[in-house]
């Protein structure tokens, strides 16, 4: 006992957003160190680690045949385990330096819907990072203690948090999801849904990463007062050659609809099913949202006019899992029955 306080006295724990799209860990007396998008490039016979993250992003469909770019988590979950693992040992090296007398515990959000393979697979590449120890905790559960929501209180209450590759809706009682409903449709579908109506609608090939600037700059899921519009350049389907459009956010509206109502949902869904009492609770204290497809303009209305609850939007959406994680590792002992291992 007194040998494990000595460790855990000297070692920098970790907690990490290991999400489709961007990473974040927070390090216990620091809060947040890093935000990078979950992006490697490797050479192509895949020996050599070229770049990570931010630096990674820029090189995405730009390399030659020498090099390959690689976003390694899809919808929430490990699709290449052997680029994960050495995404997280960059990412861990890069924010502790040469701080690694004493190997760090690590707290990492998961999708609700994750399978026990899957699970096992985040818990192994963790383990091969050179941590000592890995918890989880559902990802909902932490963006919903980022959120200051009393998880431990016995009362229901609800959140959507709209990640990179999934949305989880999620109804939190005693410590506990009393129930959960969860799709792997989310940011990546709703850039994806953009790219597709230009192509379309406007015979332009864009990138996934162009779509997502679309989505962030001029993106609304409810009719704005103020007219939004940007200037779009890609490749034209028809000659080939570059060239350069603008669109408006009636335009992006529309094309995002589909998977906005996918995830409505689901939400709806989760409001049916649950007992009157945490019906009563969520009355009471509406619905939170979180991830970054909270920040798409007007969403928070669309949900409140489907259905009929109030709908609280937390100032940066995208650090909710993250920070939450980080309360849970701040205060361990006295938290750690939200993990799920």
């Amino acid at each position: 006992m007194i040998f494990k306080k000595l460790i855990e006295g000297f070692s920098t724990d970790i907690a990490m957003d290991l999400g489709t799209a961007n990473t974040l860990i927070y390090t216990k007396g620091e809060g947040i160190v890093l935000n990078e998008p979950s992006i490697v490039a490797i050479s192509s016979n895949g020996e050599k680690i070229e770049a990570v993250g931010l630096e990674a992003k820029k090189m995405f469909g730009r390399t030659h045949a020498g090099i390959q770019t690689i976003r390694p988590m899809k919808d929430g979950v490990i699709a290449d385990f052997n680029i994960t693992q050495r995404m997280i040992t960059y990412f861990i090296k890069k924010i502790l330096k040469n701080n690694w007398f004493i190997k760090p515990r690590i707290i990492i959000g998961v999708p609700t819907c994750i399978t026990q393979v899957e699970k096992k697979a985040v818990i192994e590449a963790a383990l091969m990072s050179g941590v000592r120890e890995v918890h989880l905790i559902e990802e909902p559960m932490a963006a919903a203690i980022g959120a200051n929501i009393p998880v431990q209180k016995a009362e229901g209450n609800m959140i959507i948090d709209i990640g990179g590759g999934t949305s989880d809706v999620a109804i939190i009682s005693l410590s506990a999801i009393a129930f959960g409903e969860s799709v792997r449709i989310a940011g990546d579908a709703i850039d994806e849904s953009i790219v597709r109506y230009l192509r379309l609608q406007h015979k332009l090939n864009v990138g996934i990463f162009e779509g997502e600037r679309i989505k962030t700059e001029i993106g609304t899921a409810y009719p704005v007062l103020e007219k939004l519009s940007t200037e779009v350049k890609g490749l034209s389907v028809e000659t080939g050659i570059p060239t350069s459009i603008t669109i408006c956010d009636e335009e992006v509206r529309g094309a995002i609809q589909e998977p906005l109502l996918t995830i409505i949902s689901i939400v709806m869904k989760a409001l049916e099913k649950t007992p009157p009492e945490l019906s009563a609770d969520i009355h009471s204290n509406g619905i939170y949202l979180s991830g970054g497809g909270a920040l798409i303009r007007g969403l928070d209305k669309l949900i409140e006019e489907r259905t009929s609850l109030k709908v609280y939007k937390p100032i940066d959406p995208l650090l909710g899992i993250v920070t939450g994680a980080g309360i849970v590792l701040d205060s361990y002992e006295t938290m750690k029955s939200v993990c799920i291992r």
